[in-house]
């Protein structure tokens, strides 16, 4: 992409040295501190002219008196746009991530360690969106067995193939016998129902018809009161992780706050990676400056991606941090878990 009007060769190297400069230390950069390290041996005179005109034209701004420089959201994102993709993650952080993700269950676990993983690595908020249709938390077989007194083995297999495990620890015991019934009343009745809908109809069919199955109903009452067949995204399940990251400085505390009260409220989160990940995007897209969606958030940058399957969109995958972030290395980041989830989920099973 290229470079704004008026910023040429030599304003392009200082702008991205201050940025950087600034990203690495979190002090307003000076013209001396420039001085030291530039290519072309300018001087602190030369410098200082450059970084006055980049002030003019809405690049840098001021935050005291005597003090240095810092980026506007308008640096970060010319910054950006003149990152070049190429960057690659250290082994350590490709290590982190292979474990992080490895063994995971279904789509949700995978999301679920996403959000943590991405915490880690960016130093900011993690967030992932299951948006993974209806159709394919679909009920295609569940199974139950008995581990232990009152100790019950739920498993669950949905119509994309997915599988759920998880142990049960019920108030009364349960007999082979009756987790075979209840297994088979389900796989009879309900296959091909989403989970939201199967909960709703057990739950009217125990009170109309009590009388006639009371020992089995009560078993299935007590193995969906327990979440066997709990819906771990009746709409949009969102993992949110690292929040904690955003408490750089005393003046950070007021927005962390409003970040926190955000991402509290999961349908906003929903909301606000819908209205910057494009399902169609092939790319990580970062997007400096949240307050179009939210205005509060004015001082922050998403970095997200669509996580695919194909061409399937199953959810989104992002970092939320502080514009003051390490921009590539959290781009890779992201693209690396996007290939990797794309990877996984296409594997033949």
């Amino acid at each position: 992409m290229g470079s704004p009007a008026g910023i040429g060769k030599r304003e392009r190297e200082i702008l991205t040295a201050i940025i950087e400069t600034y990203i690495s230390t979190g002090d307003p950069v000076g013209s001396r501190t420039l001085a030291r390290h530039n290519r072309e041996n300018l001087s602190a005179a030369s410098i200082r002219n450059v970084m006055a005109d980049l002030a003019d034209a809405g690049f840098l701004e001021q935050p005291h008196t005597s003090a240095g420089r810092v980026p506007t959201p308008q640096a970060y994102r010319f910054y950006v746009n003149q990152l070049t993709g190429d960057a690659r993650l250290s082994p350590a952080d490709e290590t982190l991530i292979q474990g992080s993700l490895q063994g995971t269950q279904d789509l949700e676990d995978f999301l679920e360690r996403t959000s943590h993983v991405l915490s880690l690595i960016s130093h900011g908020v993690g967030v992932t969106v299951s948006s993974a249709p209806a159709q394919r938390n679909a009920l295609e077989h569940v199974y139950f067995q008995r581990l232990a007194d009152k100790k019950v083995l739920a498993v669950v297999v949905t119509r994309n193939g997915l599988v759920r495990d998880r142990v049960l620890r019920l108030p009364n015991d349960l007999s082979i016998a009756d987790l075979e019934q209840a297994a088979e009343y389900i796989n009879r009745n309900f296959r091909g129902w989403d989970m939201e809908s199967l909960r709703n109809e057990i739950a009217k069919r125990l009170q109309q018809e009590r009388s006639e199955y009371d020992r089995l109903k009560a078993s299935l009452e007590q193995l969906c009161a327990q979440g066997a067949l709990a819906d771990d995204n009746p709409s949009h399940a969102v993992y949110v992780e690292g929040a904690s990251n955003l408490v750089l400085s005393e003046q950070d505390k007021e927005r962390l706050r409003q970040l926190l009260a955000t991402l509290e409220e999961k349908q906003r989160v929903v909301d606000l990676l819908s209205a910057y990940l494009d399902a169609r995007q092939e790319a990580v897209r970062v997007v400096v400056g949240l307050e179009e969606a939210m205005p509060h958030l004015n001082n922050f940058v998403l970095i997200g991606a669509p996580a695919r399957v194909g061409d399937e969109v199953m959810g989104s995958l992002a970092v939320i941090g502080p514009t003051r972030m390490d921009y590539e290395h959290t781009i890779s980041a992201v693209s690396y878990i996007a290939r990797m989830f794309d990877r996984l989920w296409n594997e033949p099973t």
